[in-house]
């Protein structure tokens, strides 16, 4: 199996940073933030397949959301290794508030003014009884900033599309009104690099079977 992260140099402590593998119930396109959605097939095809491709880097922890698509993509990946999954509530995906779980179709054909207000502004648009991107970050960013302080690492972090975002921007200094030009497909990995007083983002929305549908892979044989 070729390893196309590669190892840690000796002394690093990285963080992968992972969205968790496809959890979708069927092909309609919806808002999901809290809904609790388990992994699919395809995602628990995703997941096993990075427990292959990670198994030879030593994790000191696994972090992950209170949400089962996050904590059962952090679970496999653990296998029987014995390494610790701690989930926080801190990591879970934004919430969508009236939203979640409701076709995008939907949304745009029955609240027609609030799906405009949140096209035009991502960043601080909440929808009904849910959270803005602005207080996504307010939760994530602290959390993350304590992991980075505190954990030796390397170590994995299993989030969701809009919380890797959230963190990817403020690494990177993006504007949260830019947010969705970072792609976070399915089952994605991203790299951070920590070295003395930074860090530095050195991957972003890699999938090893991308160019495959991940059923026809024929590294996942």
């Amino acid at each position: 199996m070729t390893n196309y992260l590669g190892k840690p140099k000796p002394g690093s402590a990285p963080i992968y940073l992972l969205r968790h593998g496809d959890s979708r119930p069927d092909g309609v396109k919806r808002y999901v933030g809290r809904t609790d959605h388990p992994l699919n097939a395809t995602g628990r095809a995703q997941t096993e397949r990075w427990r292959t491709e990670l198994s030879g880097i030593p994790f000191r922890r696994f972090f992950c959301s209170t949400l089962i698509r996050s904590d059962e993509t952090a679970r496999i990946i653990r296998g029987d290794s014995g390494v610790s999954v701690t989930a926080l509530p801190d990591l879970c995906e934004i919430s969508m508030g009236q939203w979640d779980g409701v076709p995008m179709e939907e949304i745009r054909r029955s609240f027609p003014e609030e799906y405009r207000r949140r096209g035009a502004d991502p960043a601080g648009h909440a929808p009904p009884g849910g959270e803005s991107f602005i207080d996504l970050r307010g939760r994530v960013v602290p959390l993350f900033t304590r992991l980075l302080r505190d954990e030796e690492g390397p170590i994995l972090v299993v989030g969701h599309a809009g919380v890797n975002r959230v963190i990817l921007c403020h690494l990177l200094g993006m504007p949260l009104d830019n947010i969705f030009r970072l792609g976070q497909d399915y089952g994605c990995m991203n790299i951070i690099a920590r070295e003395t007083g930074t860090c530095r983002v050195e991957v972003v929305n890699f999938r090893p079977w991308f160019g495959f549908p991940v059923d026809r892979d024929p590294l996942l044989k």
